[in-house]
């Protein structure tokens, strides 16, 4: 028997800089009848990322914000457990933009991909060999574009996006260096994701570690936090250096704009090229990623970290504890009796 409710995580108020819990409320909402051309997908993993800080703040950066008392967009994996769309049968694994909820209907067109990827865990869709995994190859090997003996840095190191750059690297015959934040987390660089050098950039004389880790210089910055993290990676890029800029995380506030070092010499002096990548410039690749990358996790060249949250309830906190540093790899929440 198909359910009759759902449950939903909605955007309660406005959030000023990162969201927290209590800017979103669980309600229980009537689900309607399927009609042609729609399915109902029952949500096993719920994904947290940090771009949805900006899908929700009153400042639109890429996209559209939430809108108050609407479901949390979010990617998301589940089941088909009924169809009446020609392309989905039930039974069918999909992902997809799906938001905070038990279920979802669609007409199809927020669903990525179907997950054909049977022996591996389907949680890794929204992981390795999903969003983050995808962005990780496309930002590095089209827009870095790293050479065999080039020295790669990555901010966030440690992260579900940053740990996927750095093994890419190597797999590409680069030296990588990770920054990260804490003695555990710069250890879990070198230890489990490989990295050749881990600075912490939280500790006295990070710029000094850094410079001691990069004696050749820096070739390709993987640039998740912007901030005083990159003003010190920058000073230390090389002639034809490329910069990859991937996220923010150090800006609290799209209100309250950083200022400092202006890179402008830099990259005049060095011929050097710094540019944003958004994951959906690269859309129509997304299988080509998901296929090397998954030949890569079974051949155990890229190996992943999780974190999985158990029941809805946990989701209205999971960004602030993202953006804490709390979460030990891929941060998700797990519906149901999800696998």
């Amino acid at each position: 028997m198909l359910p009759t409710h759902n449950r939903q995580v909605q955007l309660a108020s406005r959030p000023v800089g990162i969201p927290q819990a209590d800017h979103f409320s669980i309600v229980s909402v009537p689900l309607p009848q399927l009609q042609p051309g729609e399915l109902l997908v029952r949500n096993e993993f719920l994904s947290i990322d940090p771009a949805m800080r900006g899908w929700v703040n009153a400042v639109a950066n890429y996209s559209e914000p939430v809108a108050i008392g609407a479901p949390m967009r979010s990617f998301a994996c589940g089941t088909v457990v009924a169809s009446r769309h020609p392309g989905y049968a039930e039974g069918d694994v999909v992902m997809g933009m799906l938001g905070w909820q038990e279920y979802a209907i669609t007409d199809g067109r927020p669903i990525r991909r179907k997950v054909r990827e049977a022996d591996l865990p389907r949680s890794l869709s929204l992981g390795i060999l999903g969003i983050n995994g995808v962005t990780a190859y496309f930002a590095l090997t089209a827009v870095g574009r790293p050479r065999p003996g080039d020295t790669v840095v990555v901010s966030t190191a440690a992260g579900a996006v940053g740990s996927a750059v750095g093994q890419i690297a190597k797999i590409a015959g680069c030296s990588t260096v990770g920054i990260a934040g804490g003695a555990r987390k710069r250890q879990l660089c070198r230890d489990e994701f490989g990295y050749d050098f881990a600075v912490d950039y939280k500790a006295a004389g990070f710029e000094d570690a850094l410079s001691a880790a990069t004696p050749a210089g820096v070739d390709v910055y993987h640039d998740n936090t912007a901030g005083s993290i990159s003003d010190a990676v920058i000073r230390r890029i090389n002639r034809g250096a490329r910069i990859v800029v991937c996220g923010t995380a150090s800006v609290s506030s799209w209100d309250d704009w950083p200022s400092g070092p202006r890179v402008e010499r830099h990259l005049l002096n060095k011929a050097a090229r710094m540019q944003g990548f958004l994951i959906w410039d690269y859309e129509h690749r997304y299988e080509e990623a998901v296929a090397r990358l998954a030949d890569w996790v079974r051949d155990g060249r890229l190996r992943y970290r999780e974190e999985i949250l158990d029941g809805i309830e946990q989701a209205p906190g999971s960004i602030a504890r993202l953006y804490r540093g709390e979460n030990d790899g891929k941060l998700l929440v797990r519906l149901n009796d999800s696998r």
